[in-house]
């Protein structure tokens, strides 16, 4: 179990991404997103120009070349959803691709307790399946590279760490770096994950993995195969607004934009992944899978303007409604509400909204430096409560 780093530079906002665990401690100021947002220049190193902010899909889901939705033929037994994501690290090693893929294990003791890992073998990629809704130190293993002559790397990982990996990419020694990203949103610490369990699971010591589905439900699976679903509107906003972590309060990096691929769900129809071909190196990530893949194309339908402008007093007011309220709406929103890249953009806009909010109110200081233009222009379309 890695222990949480003594160098917090970002303070409070240290994601505890594991740079500052490293010798890279030393470019912390320049890598932290928290710290210093660079992403335009970023999105130029890693896909030779920035997001194009009069392009509506641009602005939302960042530079790409391509967008589908898919799903495993034959999914992989005990992964989160299809296995597209182990796959594609499996693969990679298989072919000869990479020397190693940096994922994230689960500690021997706890399943929600992050382990990250530089895996050598496709049977320890496998063994990473499934997300750990927990702060990460993904970056905690960046020393290791040299030393195990590693010149090819896989890494998988989550918005802040990518930042903070592209800044620093040119100093690790290696020949070729892919990266593989997946969405996020509102990690929280390990103690703050049994919060949230305890007050929103019938059974908080039986969930395997949980998400935050596009039917406006939390689907928590139980290890004896169950699935309990709980309504987003039945949350108890006021025990649970301070648990998330006050950097994904503050980030506006949901989609992964400095990813070469991403591999999530947020944009596709339920039952299915979303993915994100950003470059030409996530192309030939893709590859490495394609041919095990079915595709649909992408659809979106509703409208989310109303819905996120509710939301905005709702979260800010800390509103908890009683449960037969918040599953008659979840059900009437899941038939007429927004779908696809709209449930997306509701998203999107939701989390950007608050998270506009929760920096203007306890980072003032920071607030124009550190929003990202795309997230300002994203803001605006909103009224927002007066200082």
């Amino acid at each position: 179990m890695h222990p949480k780093p003594k160098n917090r530079p970002a303070l409070a906002l240290c994601s505890e991404c594991g740079l500052c665990d490293t010798s890279y401690l030393r470019y912390a100021k320049s890598a932290c997103a928290f710290i210093t947002q660079h992403v335009d220049d970023l999105e130029e190193k890693a896909h030779g120009r920035q997001r194009d902010l009069d392009n509506d899909l641009e602005l939302y889901f960042g530079v790409h070349q391509q967008m589908y939705a898919a799903r495993k033929r034959k999914p992989i037994d005990g992964a989160q959803w299809t296995g597209i994501v182990s796959s594609i690290g499996m693969r990679a090693l298989e072919t000869g691709m990479v020397d190693a893929v940096l994922c994230v294990a689960a500690d021997s003791e706890d399943r929600f307790t992050p382990r990250p890992l530089l895996a050598r073998t496709p049977e320890e990629v496998l063994s990473a399946r499934v997300n750990k809704p927990t702060l990460s130190p993904n970056l905690s293993v960046l020393d290791e590279i040299p030393t195990l002559g590693i010149k090819r790397l896989l890494a998988i990982g989550v918005g802040c760490q990518i930042q903070a990996l592209r800044t620093v990419q040119d100093k690790l020694g290696l020949e070729k770096l892919y990266v593989l990203g997946t969405p996020c949103v509102d990690n929280v610490s390990r103690s703050g994950l049994q919060k949230f369990l305890d007050t929103t699971s019938r059974s908080p010591s039986t969930v395997v993995h949980y998400e935050f589905m596009q039917d406006f439900q939390i689907h928590f699976k139980h290890e004896d195969g169950s699935i309990e679903k709980v309504p987003f509107f039945g949350l108890n906003t006021k025990e649970l607004k301070e648990v998330f972590a006050p950097s994904c309060l503050s980030c506006f990096d949901y989609v992964n934009g400095l990813s070469d691929l991403v591999v999530g769900y947020m944009g596709a129809e339920f039952g299915w992944q979303w993915i994100v071909e950003r470059n030409d190196t996530g192309t030939e990530l893709l590859n490495l899978v394609r041919d095990q893949l079915d595709f649909k194309a992408i659809m979106t339908s509703g409208k989310r303007q109303a819905a996120v402008q509710q939301s905005i007093p709702a979260y800010d007011q800390a509103l908890t409604l009683p449960m037969w309220v918040a599953k008659l709406m979840g059900i009437v929103i899941e038939k007429i509400g927004p779908r696809g890249l709209e449930y997306a953009r509701f998203s999107i806009d939701s989390h950007f909204t608050r998270n506009y909010l929760y920096t203007r109110r306890n980072y003032p200081n920071k607030l124009e430096k550190h929003v990202p233009r795309y997230a300002k222009k994203i803001v605006s379309q909103y009224k927002l409560p007066e200082k």
